[in-house]
């Protein structure tokens, strides 16, 4: 098996961006708000039968090809059965705010939305507006009945004052926890990567959605019980931010997230220099961000450009990228963690 360019993807959403996408991935949009790409995606949008899932170059649906030879893609059988690639990587333009939500636990998806993922996610900052922020986390505690009336109220100022609000420029990385209430501000471009599901909660959803449609199916006593109430001191936020030089080049894949992230999924820098370390076998995303080069496998040699998104299959076994190209490679947890995080 070969790694595969893939096909543009990009989602119209209720939000307005994407021109950063635009000019990375050199394709046009689709539409006036296209903010979003999923990029070798094979799952779906929340409630929807095919919206979000990835086409191969040769019009099969990737995520048909991974039924049809799971060893071939994966390596094995995965969490959620035939189909699952154990990870979603995404393209996300911000061009405004993004409304407070937040994504449930994989304890709290097991219990009330009957799947084995929730929905951790971490950002990649690629690019940052100046004053750009995000929020994550509360700064002290929030009642539950008290943040559910400021939900249905409406309240987004209650919201937001007690929210730690970060500052971000390119090359930060955030860890964002399911259960952890955040928001994604104007103006910041991101590689998302999340485990593979699309449980959104939105918290904050006047002018963004409408309360049928903002709690998954659930009422807002669900939406709350979905959300980490309690405060996040600044030790534990500390631990969940890195900043990565994304220019520098190095022999050897750049780990981009904490520790933390490793029992849901990946995420590293390959910017190589001469005789660059192989990346083992396995399912990844790559995400050429600047440079030429080739991604060279036991079948041969593939050449990436800026722009280009690359599905590695685990057949294509050990590989390396070389030339002067720099990527970040998305990748699902490690089969000895699979199905560990709750």
């Amino acid at each position: 098996m070969r790694p595969v360019v893939m096909p543009p993807n990009r989602l119209a959403h209720f939000y307005l961006g994407g021109e950063a996408i635009t000019r990375l991935r050199g394709v046009a949009a689709p539409a006036e708000r296209s903010p979003e790409e999923w990029l070798a995606a094979t799952v779906t949008r929340f409630g929807e039968a095919a919206s979000g899932l990835s086409t191969l170059p040769d019009g099969r649906l990737l995520v048909d090809a991974v039924r049809q030879d799971p060893d071939g893609w994966t390596g094995g059988a995965m969490p959620a059965g035939p189909g699952d690639v154990g990870v979603l990587v995404k393209l996300l333009d911000a061009g405004q705010r993004l409304p407070v939500h937040v994504h449930p636990d994989r304890r709290f998806a097991a219990r009330h939305l009957h799947s084995c993922y929730g929905k951790t996610e971490a950002w990649v900052v690629l690019e940052a507006v100046g004053g750009a922020q995000v929020h994550v986390g509360w700064r002290e505690d929030v009642d539950p009945d008290d943040l559910a009336r400021a939900v249905l109220a409406m309240d987004s100022a209650w919201l937001l004052q007690r929210m730690h609000a970060l500052d971000v420029v390119p090359g930060d990385v955030v860890l964002v926890p399911g259960g952890t209430a955040h928001a994604i501000g104007r103006g910041v471009f991101v590689v998302e990567v999340q485990e593979p599901s699309d449980f959104s909660v939105l918290l904050e959803f006047e002018g963004f959605s409408s309360l049928e449609d903002a709690f998954v199916g659930m009422d807002v006593t669900g939406a709350v019980a979905a959300t980490t109430t309690t405060a996040m001191p600044a030790d534990e936020l500390a631990g969940l931010r890195r900043h990565v030089d994304l220019g520098a080049r190095a022999d050897a894949a750049v780990r981009l997230l904490p520790e933390r992230a490793d029992e849901f999924f990946r995420a590293d820098l390959l910017a190589p220099v001469a005789g660059a370390a192989a990346v083992e076998a396995g399912f990844g995303v790559l995400v050429v961000l600047t440079g030429h080069g080739t991604l060279a496998s036991v079948d041969g040699e593939l050449a990436v450009s800026p722009g280009d998104v690359v599905a590695v299959p685990h057949g294509a076994g050990d590989w390396r990228l070389g030339g002067d190209a720099s990527a970040v490679l998305c990748r699902p947890a490690g089969p000895e963690l699979r199905g560990a995080g709750t």
